[in-house]
């Protein structure tokens, strides 16, 4: 399933960081930077998320919210953070329900071997709670200024 501009958002309720539950109500009214990525801790993971962490406070100019989603646990969530000092919210899909949902969990491939991992996407959702803007298949480096031009736009 690919969701399109204008589909509304799907609800999803997850664990996040520091032992809370983190859902898209959460985040009624305002924008939303909803980015998913494989797996904490990876170098392109990273990069992208202190990318986005460095930008939080233009974001936060630009009254949109950021929230990084992967199939991680909360606690490995927790370590990833204070590993790198991030400041922005994560939150775990461990049964990868949410993922499905919004289309990113995909077959992908490494070396000949097939697997179902985390296709690297953002969403920007607007404060209806529609999708605004959908970048797919995400190449790190000036994604989040990228990302933080649409936010400012919207």
């Amino acid at each position: 399933m690919t969701l399109d501009v204008g589909a509304k958002a799907p609800d999803f309720t997850l664990p996040g960081d520091a032992v809370r539950q983190i859902g898209l109500a959460d985040f009624a009214g305002r924008k939303l930077v909803l980015y998913f990525y494989p797996k904490d801790d990876t170098s392109g993971c990273t990069q992208e998320a202190i990318d986005f962490n460095r930008l939080k406070a233009a974001f936060a100019e630009a009254g949109t919210e950021i929230l990084g989603v992967s199939p991680d646990s909360a606690k490995s969530h927790d370590k990833f953070k204070a590993k790198h000092k991030l400041d922005i919210a994560l939150a775990a899909d461990e049964s990868t329900q949410m993922l499905e949902a919004y289309g990113v969990w995909a077959e992908k491939s490494m070396y000949g071997r097939k697997y179902m991992g985390v296709e690297r996407t953002t969403f920007l959702i607007g404060p209806d709670g529609t999708i605004a803007k959908a970048w797919r298949k995400v190449k790190v480096p000036g994604h989040a200024e990228e990302v933080l031009a649409a936010a400012k736009a919207l």
